[in-house]
Order: C-alpha cells, then structure tokens, then sequence
C-alpha cells in the first residue's frame, strides 16, 4: 500500500519540492524528554544510551547480554528509528546486585552516557516528549513557498497521522492484520500480537482522521466531538460551550478520533456517524479489535508541534527543531512539506 493510502491527505496542500532524509543517521536526531526525578538508589540501574543506526529492541538484547540478566529484566520509555541518532533511556531490574560491567555492550552503535539508580523501572510512555533535529538535505523547492508552509504549521499544528512506519514495508504488518482478522485467530508470540493489533487501530484512526482532514474539519471542535488536552489520555464531550473554548484557538485542547476496542464509539451525532462509518467499511479489523478485549482509547486529531524553528545551513538544506508528544511521528511533519526521494535519487536541478 502508498503512503497516502495508509495515512490521508496532506492539510496544507500537496509538496512543494523533494528532499532526501536520513543521508546519515545524525540528519534524523531524537532525544527522550523526561521529566522524572531519579533518586540515585534503588535496584533499577537507569541507563541514558545514544544508539546510532540501531533499534531500541537489539539495544535492549545487547545491554541485558552484558548484565548477565534476562531481557525481561530491561525496560525501556519507547521505540526509536533504527536509520537515525538517538539518546533515550533504558532501565534494568537489577536486585540485590552492584552496577554490572556494561562495557561488552558498547561500540560505535551504542554509547552509554549516563548511569544512576532508581527506585522504580523504566515505564513505556514514561517519557514526557520526544525532541527531534532533522536534517533535510538536497533540497529542491521554493524556500518562499517552504517558510511560508512552516508558518502555518507553527500556526495550526498538522494531522496527528500514525506515521508509515507504524505499518511495515509496503503496508505489510496491515496485510498481516488482515489475515489474521479473516481468520478470526490471534497471534501466539505477544510482541507479534501486540504489534498487530496496534497496526489495525491505527489504520482505522488514519481513515477517521483522513476523511476529517478532507472535509476541513480536523482543527474544529463540532458537537459531539469528544476533546482532549495535547499532554493527556482523558477526554470529555463537546457541547456548543466547549466547541469555544480558547484553548482550542492555541493548540491546547484538541477534538479526538478513536483508538478502536470494546463498545461503540463513545462520540455523538456527527462524529459517531463518520466513526462508526469507518469501523463498519473495516468491520474484520474492528471486530477483531473487539475479540482481542482492546479498551476504546482515544488520540487527539491536531498535533501542535513544539518549539518549531527551521534554518538552512547550507543552501540545499533545511534543518527543523522541534517536539512531539511521545507516540508521534516526526515524519507526518515532512510529508507536509516535501517529498522524500531515496538517498541517491536526487532531481539534478534545484531552487534555491
């Protein structure tokens, strides 16, 4: 499947040029924002890891193999890009034992940059944000045009999509899902399980949201809608006071889509319709969610992207700073402003 097929529309209009991402790992950075106070003791040894072109998974194999300790044992807030440079957290339960040699685990890969101790372990979603530095390189576009884009975005936020990523190569981990639901089954390995069962509710989010996008009504609180704070997983309904409520106008508050399980969605009028129209057109995938005992979540539509600043360092490239809440997609960002061409497979002529 494309991108546009698993994800929607573009807000803001179609790209306005191409450029390549990820030449090198350091052009896609990601830094874990955390904003627990560690103690120093405890039997949780805290770890703050740069990887480079590694995934958090092998991470965590490669530092539970040093410790001599089962991979259970390691925890860790979120998963990170492997073609990229990132720093995040990982925690290992280590009771009634002194700090291990760790050094077995390191190489160009993996640096450990930090170690103390913690009462407790490393929680998924523990982390308050994700901070990105993106390096968008052989840039081909109007940069008039670009700065422009980036204005409105600042401005009025973009689509909160689950990225492609979310859906393997080619959609394949939908594939997957589908098959399963087909056949009414559940996957035996509970990361397998777990990894499908996310895919099919965040597809079904996708088409929710797309069919907003496209209609307009993706940044506007209507009746019905049920609205959510940027930084929490609690909602509550709007009626025509909330739907004018100044928090909406500065990207604090946010009408929702559905993170499909048990029950109907809980929205009204307008909203339950176009969420329920969706949930019937993929009735397997919904039914499935259902069988699978998955609670009604629900993501907030609009995502306000955080301290946005943009500069070129050289002609042909455009570096982005900014910060997402954990569970965002930093390339739903790029897609609003260029198309990504493979490394190598550039336009030979550019506009500077």
């Amino acid at each position: 499947m494309t991108e546009s097929e698993l994800l929607g529309p573009q807000a803001y209009g179609p790209p306005l040029g191409s450029a390549v991402l990820k030449a090198t790992a350091e052009d896609f950075q990601v830094d874990e924002v955390l904003d627990i106070p560690l103690s120093g003791d405890g039997e949780h040894l805290w770890l703050w890891v740069e990887k480079r072109g590694l995934n958090t998974e092998e991470a965590a194999r490669r530092l539970a193999r040093a410790a001599g300790v089962q991979l259970r044992t390691v925890s860790y807030a979120g998963l990170k890009d492997r073609q990229a440079l990132t720093r995040q957290w990982f925690s290992i339960q280590l009771p009634g034992k002194a700090d291990p040699d760790l050094s077995s685990a390191e190489n160009e890969t993996l640096k450990i940059l930090q170690s103390t101790r913690h009462k407790r372990k490393l929680q998924r979603g523990a982390h308050a944000a994700n901070g990105f530095t993106l390096r968008l390189t052989r840039l081909n576009v109007d940069k008039e045009a670009l700065n422009a884009r980036l204005e409105l975005i600042a401005k009025g936020g973009i689509p909160n999509y689950f990225g492609a990523q979310r859906f393997g190569y080619q959609g394949g981990n939908l594939g997957e899902a589908r098959d399963y639901a087909a056949r009414q089954a559940l996957p035996e390995q509970r990361a397998v399980r777990s990894r499908l069962l996310s895919t099919a509710r965040s597809y079904l989010f996708n088409q929710v949201l797309a069919a907003r996008v496209a209609d307009g009504s993706w940044q506007v609180a209507q009746v019905g809608d049920l609205l959510a704070f940027t930084d929490s997983r609690s909602f509550f309904p709007a009626g025509v006071d909330e739907c004018n409520d100044p928090r909406l106008a500065i990207l604090d508050l946010h009408p929702t889509g559905p993170q499909w399980g048990e029950g109907p969605s809980p929205a009204s009028g307008a909203t339950a319709a176009l969420e329920n129209d969706v949930a019937n057109r993929e009735s397997a995938l919904r039914d499935w969610l259902t069988r699978a005992g998955m609670e009604h979540e629900r993501r907030i539509l609009r995502l306000p992207i955080g301290r946005l600043t943009w500069h070129y360092p050289e002609p042909d490239i455009l570096q982005l700073e900014f910060v997402l809440p954990p569970g965002c997609f930093a390339t739903v960002l790029v897609r609003e402003l260029v198309d990504l061409v493979p490394v190598g497979q550039t336009d030979s002529s550019c506009v500077f």
